[in-house]
C-alpha cells in the first residue's frame, strides 16, 4: 500500500502548535485551497453535464425511485450538511441496513464495511460505484463549501456516533470528494489503515499534497480497486 511518500505514524498529536508566521501561512494556503475548490467544481460541473444527464436517464429507466440520493452527514467539526449522490441502491435501501449488520456480525468498528455483493445495489449502481461516478454530484457540495475536492470521505451520522477521541481528528477539515484513502485501495483497506491515512493527510497537508492526490485519482478510479 502506497501513501505517496507520506509517513503514516501509529498515533498523531491532534493539538499541533504553530508559530504565528506558520499559522498565517497555513490559513493563506487554506483560503487558496477553498477558492480553487469552488472554481474547479464550477468548471467540472459544466464539463461533466452531458455525463450527468446520461447517468440520470439510466437510473430513471432501470429502477424505481429518485435519481439523486441526499443524506445528511457530519462535515467539518461535525457540522451537518446534505450530501448529494446518484442513487445506486434500490429505493428504501437504508431500511435493510440493520438486517445486513445482523447477517454479517456485530460491528466492532465505526465504519460498516461495504459489501462486494450487497443485494441492495442496482445494476447501474454497480457500474457507477466501480468508477465512482455516483460521487460526481458532490461537486455541488464542493461549490457550496460543504466539501473540498480533497479530504477525508464523509461518514454517515451513525458511524460518526461510534467515533472515539482519536477518530474525531478526521473532522478537523472539510470532507473531500477524493482523498488519500481513495487512491490507496478504498474499501479494500481496513478501518485502522483508512483512519491512519486520513490523519496522516491532515497532519501533513499542503497544496502540493492535494495536487498529487488529484493527479492519482483518475488512475485509481479506472482501476476500480476496492470499489463496491
Amino acid at each position: 500500500m502506497t501513501t505517496d511518500q507520506m509517513t503514516v505514524a501509529p498515533s498523531f498529536d491532534l493539538a499541533v502548535t504553530h508559530t504565528p508566521a506558520r499559522a498565517g501561512a497555513h490559513r493563506l494556503q487554506l483560503a487558496v485551497k477553498h477558492g480553487l475548490d469552488r472554481l474547479a467544481a464550477a468548471l467540472l460541473l459544466v464539463l461533466a453535464l452531458p455525463v450527468l444527464l446520461v447517468i440520470a436517464v439510466a437510473i430513471r429507466l432501470t429502477s424505481r425511485g429518485p435519481v439523486f440520493y441526499l443524506q445528511t452527514r457530519p462535515g467539518q467539526h461535525g457540522r451537518p450538511f446534505r450530501m448529494w449522490k446518484f442513487r445506486t441502491m434500490v429505493d428504501g435501501a437504508e431500511h435493510r441496513l440493520p438486517e445486513l449488520v445482523q447477517r454479517h456480525g456485530h460491528r466492532t468498528e465505526p465504519l460498516f464495511p461495504k459489501l462486494p455483493g450487497d443485494p441492495r445495489v442496482t445494476r447501474v449502481g454497480r457500474l457507477l460505484r466501480k468508477y465512482s461516478l455516483d460521487e460526481l454530484p458532490q461537486l455541488i457540495n464542493v461549490l457550496r463549501g460543504d466539501m473540498s475536492l480533497v479530504g477525508p470521505r464523509p461518514h454517515q451520522s451513525g458511524e460518526v456516533a461510534l467515533y472515539g477521541p482519536h477518530e474525531w481528528g478526521r473532522l478537523r477539515v472539510r470532507p473531500g470528494l477524493t482523498g488519500l484513502w481513495q487512491v490507496s485501495g478504498r474499501s479494500a483497506l481496513s478501518w485502522e489503515a483508512s483512519l491512519a491515512l486520513d490523519l496522516a493527510y491532515i497532519e501533513q497537508w499542503s497544496l502540493a499534497t492535494d495536487l498529487r492526490i488529484l493527479l492519482r485519482t483518475p488512475f485509481a478510479v479506472v482501476r476500480g480497486d476496492g470499489a463496491y
